[in-house]
């Protein structure tokens, strides 16, 4: 037998395993929502369409529910969004906090607009996962901040003008579909941070985006394939979606993705969730059958610059 049809054979028998196993899944496993919407600056809004997908999401038996970055509003200048900030003690984290309470479901609120302590000026962007107690288990600062400005086409996109960017990698948040890798939106143009997330342990990548239409449409399904895959790890991607305001549109399509890079559950156009079943064994299995992260020559990787 040649080299390349033992491969092909090696290939084919671990994706009939993989397939055979999903076929034998049972509901025991646990379930998730990724949620879709589409934020305006009217917070009270906002807030009523999370409110409706998360008893939703509960009703379809989800243990969780995952939310896109900008979930509390999205505004239209800079004078605004940093205006309209919280703290995480302010009346918007307390909605969320008693709403997680109320229906007894894990919240993963991507990308909420922090007011900051040390300053009025800008604020931070900041993934927060609160429990079904309605306490806040983990907060993640955006650490990759989406500069772009484009003078072929007049487009300017400056995150850094009203962000502060984050300085620290959040270690794997237990939970009850697994130990969650926290990041927001442009962080998944960076496989550095989920590598380092997959090596603390993390199980689940997530990614609460606001993509851009433009750039959503060439590489929002490609590379969150590609993070599920190298890392083998599930990928849970909740989405913004249509159009905001005059200057904003966002591309949607959220989506949660398997160890396998199979998308499992996707959201239509339109504001709504979709379920998706999240099974550690299979990703236990994924891992044994193909041990990527074993043979990472990390010993020649850090003598590599990128300039």
């Amino acid at each position: 037998m040649s080299r390349v049809s033992s491969t092909l054979l090696l290939s084919n028998n671990l994706f009939n395993k993989i397939r055979k196993h999903r076929l034998m899944s049972t509901i025991m496993n646990p379930l998730v929502a990724v949620c879709q919407m589409t934020s305006t600056e009217n917070k009270e809004k906002n807030y009523s369409i999370v409110e409706d997908l998360v008893i939703e999401a509960k009703q379809r038996k989800a243990c969780m529910a995952f939310f896109p970055e900008a979930c509390d509003y999205l505004a239209d200048n800079r004078k605004y969004i940093v205006a309209m900030s919280e703290s995480q003690d302010g009346p918007i984290m307390s909605k969320y906090k008693q709403l997680a309470q109320q229906q007894d479901i894990w919240l993963s609120l991507g990308g909420l607009h922090e007011k900051r302590s040390d300053s009025s000026e800008k604020i931070s962007n900041t993934h927060v996962v609160i429990n079904n107690k309605g306490a806040i288990v983990a907060s993640y600062r955006k650490i990759h901040l989406f500069d772009m400005e484009n003078k072929e086409t007049g487009v300017r996109l400056m995150e850094s003008d009203y962000v502060v960017a984050g300085d620290k990698i959040v270690n794997p948040v237990d939970s009850p579909a697994g130990k969650l890798g926290l990041s927001i939106c442009y962080d998944m143009r960076f496989p550095e941070l989920s590598l380092a997330l997959r090596n603390s342990g993390a199980e689940i990548l997530t990614y609460p985006s606001a993509f851009t239409y433009q750039t959503g449409a060439g590489h929002w399904e490609v590379m969150l394939r590609s993070r599920a895959i190298e890392n083998q790890c599930y990928v849970i991607a909740a989405a913004q979606t249509g159009a905001h305001n005059k200057k904003r549109v966002s591309w949607g399509h959220a989506m949660i993705l398997d160890p396998w890079g199979t998308i499992i559950a996707q959201c239509s156009e339109k504001t709504g969730i979709a379920i998706g079943e999240i099974d550690l064994k299979l990703l236990n299995k994924i891992r044994d059958n193909m041990p990527c992260n074993k043979h990472r020559r990390t010993d020649l990787y850090p003598s590599i610059n990128i300039n």
